[in-house]
């Protein structure tokens, strides 16, 4: 179907506004800390809490706009789309909820290194407290059961990764070789970058790896499907799209469709290993800590008992308290990874049975939400929005796919205490 083009004028103008208006907010450099905290830290043996305050905030991370004029600006433009496309339009709907929470993330980057900032993230991407459905476990739970078997397998030497021996450099070239065979027309760059305090970060149209990082042959493998094939080419199929080109921007709570997506592609490319499970397991574990009261030193502390090393352990605790203080509430962006792959499997799991494989590819049209594909599977029927034109391949060809689901489904279905009994003896 071909939808009215003064319609799709309407909404691209809306749109773009969108994109324009969040384009200086750029969440994770408004909250990282530099290297400097990281030295001292270690210079002091690992036993002093980070010097971290709102002030650190203020003078190393200044905001690049004034916070009052864009949540202004963006209330301005959620008015607008009410009043040309309709309070109940689905379109509008969506357009108008990304305004909303780009004024939320507006307010919790105002409110860096102060209270406030930790129940802001928890209201924009949840909490280790949340359940799926009502008695479920929580996400907390999640993390505890699935620490325990992670642990039993990382304790047979197979398990182990291999030592990072490949320099920055070197997996610049790996890249940008294997993502213009993924991208051949996109113009995809992976670049090398000393500002960096992650390993590697996905733009617009663009892999950024930080330039005193090491890898493995699995840290790029992960990489290439992770940040390549999934945000990489949800952006470019965003940005692609003729009107709503504010799919090549991701809200908080797309987020977490974003991040489950990656981690489900890492799983069934056979690209992530256990020690990159327990890694994300141990970030739900962090976050947790965090909530109920644990500073910095002691959530580090517990993930060094907890068999990770030094830099990971670092690493993963400052994740958890940026934007905040060592002492204060956590940012919670890292629940995202294990909430969305347990929604987007599910999800898959759902269409694999029901015989609706047409709805799967909608997920890479761009930065979308899970709860919304069911709009956006009729905006496409409606020609408003155009169907994804890169898809990775096991989501392009879902024979392969949907045979592995479909065995996946019966055998969880068989009660594992029983094939405990039946198969313990055998090892």
């Amino acid at each position: 179907m071909s939808a009215d083009p003064h319609y799709l004028a309407l909404v691209r103008t809306l749109s773009d506004r969108i994109v324009e208006a969040q384009r200086p907010i750029r969440i994770l450099d408004a909250i990282k800390w530099n290297g400097t905290v990281r030295r001292q830290f270690f210079a002091s043996g690992c036993r002093e809490l980070p010097r971290v305050d709102a002030a650190f905030y203020q003078q190393h991370n200044p905001l690049d706009f004034d916070p009052g004029a864009k949540r202004a600006e963006f209330q301005e433009i959620e008015r607008d789309i009410a009043r040309k496309l309709g309070q109940l339009n689905p379109l509008a709907q969506i357009m108008r909820r990304m305004c909303r929470e780009y004024r939320s993330v507006v307010q919790m980057l105002e409110f860096r290194g102060q209270a406030e900032f930790g129940q802001i993230s928890e209201d924009l991407y949840g909490s280790s407290s949340d359940v799926f459905h009502a008695g479920d476990p929580t996400l907390a739970d999640l993390g505890t059961a699935m620490e325990a078997t992670l642990i039993n397998l990382l304790q047979n030497t197979s398990m182990q990764e291999a030592p990072k021996t490949i320099p920055a450099a070197d997996a610049v070239a790996i890249l940008n070789e294997r993502l213009l065979l993924a991208f051949p027309d996109a113009g995809i760059r992976v670049l090398l970058n000393d500002q960096m305090t992650a390993d590697a970060a996905a733009g617009s149209d663009y892999l950024k790896i930080r330039s005193d990082a090491v890898f493995n042959a699995l840290d790029i493998d992960v990489l290439e499907v992770h940040e390549g094939w999934v945000h990489l080419g949800t952006t470019l199929n965003g940005t692609a799209q003729p009107a709503c080109t504010f799919l090549s921007k991701g809200t908080p709570s797309a987020t977490t469709t974003q991040e489950g997506l990656a981690v489900l592609t890492e799983i069934l490319t056979l690209r992530s290993s256990p020690s990159r499970l327990y890694r994300l397991i141990n970030r739900v574990r962090a976050v947790t800590l965090a909530e109920n009261g644990a500073n910095f030193l002691e959530v580090f502390n517990y993930l060094q008992d907890h068999n990770m090393s030094a830099d990971d352990s670092y690493s993963i605790a400052v994740r958890v308290f940026r934007g905040s203080t060592p002492e204060g509430r956590p940012y919670t962006k890292d629940l995202a990874y294990m909430r969305g792959f347990v929604q987007t499997y599910n999800f898959l799991r759902l269409a694999m049975s029901t015989g609706k494989l047409d709805t799967l590819p909608v997920l890479f049209c761009g930065k979308i939400l899970l709860e919304d594909i069911k709009d956006w599977r009729l905006l496409i029927d409606e020609g408003v929005v155009s169907p994804p034109r890169f898809l990775p391949p096991h989501f392009a060809d879902l024979t392969g796919l949907a045979t592995w689901m479909s065995f996946s489904r019966f055998i969880a279905s068989l009660n594992f205490d029983q094939l405990q009994a039946d198969y313990g003896t055998l090892l």
